[in-house]
């Protein structure tokens, strides 16, 4: 099994775990909480690098080994850094589900999440 961890630290009080897990070649389970979120959907996206010294601006292109075209969660051919939108609720929270249908990757692959805010 393969874990790892992604400590986020945003601006306006953003902040937030998630938790990256895999068992042997199987998909990637992704699980965890962000808080001080306006209310509503954001986008929820994997980076190529962890890098923010820049913002948005230097976390690279979406997480894409294959090479593939950006595309939602449900599309067979996409970014594997492509995950969708999670929701806030009126508090600023967000709850990260089990998401099922994320590629196989290796999780020692460096990578980032990062939330669009």
């Amino acid at each position: 099994m393969v874990k790892a961890v992604a400590v986020l630290t945003g601006s306006e009080g953003v902040k937030g775990t998630i938790f990256f897990t895999q068992e042997g070649d199987g998909p990637t389970t992704v699980t965890g909480s962000v808080t001080g979120l306006k209310e509503g959907l954001h986008g929820f996206h994997v980076h190529a690098l962890g890098d923010t010294t820049n913002g948005c601006m230097s976390t690279g292109p979406h997480f894409n080994p294959a090479g593939h075209v950006h595309g939602a969660p449900e599309d067979e051919i996409r970014h594997a850094g492509d995950l969708g939108n999670v929701t806030a609720g009126a508090d600023g929270t967000s709850f990260i589900p089990f998401l099922p249908h994320l590629d196989s990757f290796l999780l020692e692959i460096h990578f980032f999440a990062l939330f669009q805010t």
